[in-house]
This record gives C-alpha cells, sequence and structure tokens, in this order.
C-alpha cells in the first residue's frame, strides 16, 4: 500500500488545518495509521494513531488539539489539528502499520508516506 499525505500550507497562529492521508494500491481498513512530524533540526516525534476500530492514541492527549479519523469509503485517515502554533511547523507525514504491534514505536510502521509541510505563522 502507498500513502500519500496532503492538506499542509501556510496558517496563521490559532488557525486549523485537516490533513489527509490517502492509500493507493491497498485498503487501510486493516492497519493502523499513525501520524508523525518533524520540525526542522528536530527528530521525528508521533502525533497519534488510529486503530482499525476506530480506537485512537494521541501523544498529547491533555491539549484536546488533535483528532485523528478515517473514513474507510475514502481509505483515507484525517489529522484534525486546532489551535495551532509556531512551533507546530513541521512536516507531517502518515504510515501503516497492524493492528497488533505497539503505535509508539516508529519501526513497526510498515509503509510510510510522502510528508506534506506545515508553516504556522506567528
Amino acid at each position: 500500500v502507498q500513502l500519500q499525505a496532503s492538506g499542509g500550507g501556510l496558517v496563521q497562529s490559532g488557525g486549523s488545518l485537516r490533513l489527509s492521508c490517502r492509500a493507493f494500491g491497498g485498503s487501510l481498513d486493516y492497519y493502523s495509521i499513525g501520524w508523525f512530524r518533524q520540525a526542522p533540526g528536530k527528530e521525528r516525534e508521533q502525533v497519534g494513531c488510529i486503530r482499525s476500530d476506530d480506537g485512537t492514541v494521541y501523544r498529547d492527549s491533555g491539549s484536546g488539539r488533535v483528532t485523528i479519523s478515517r473514513d474507510n469509503a475514502k481509505n483515507t485517515v484525517y489529522l484534525q489539528k486546532n489551535s495551532l502554533k509556531p512551533e507546530d511547523t513541521a512536516v507531517y507525514s502518515c504510515a501503516a502499520k497492524t493492528d497488533s504491534s505497539s503505535p509508539y514505536t516508529l519501526s513497526n510502521y510498515n509503509y510510510w508516506g510522502q510528508g506534506t509541510k506545515v508553516t504556522v505563522s506567528s
């Protein structure tokens, strides 16, 4: 399966963005999909993950700024991010793995898509 993230762009601080991760050449129905970001000069970090049964985990569960959802009919997973801050500036990418492995270990993700760049201006 091939993944393609889209929806990035320039957003003002305090704004919102919805990113999409669409799959090609296979169905996402039985995969967990993780969202990751990599800011300039920093390591890649996880934003969150959605299981095939729609269960979700988030890196920053207390903020309430992030929601991950999926539409299997469109073979697409979404990342909604609100109250954006300049420190959210990064390249956001998605990846797929089986449900059985831990969502917190990057090496468990077998399929990675190209990222989409998000820039938040102050």
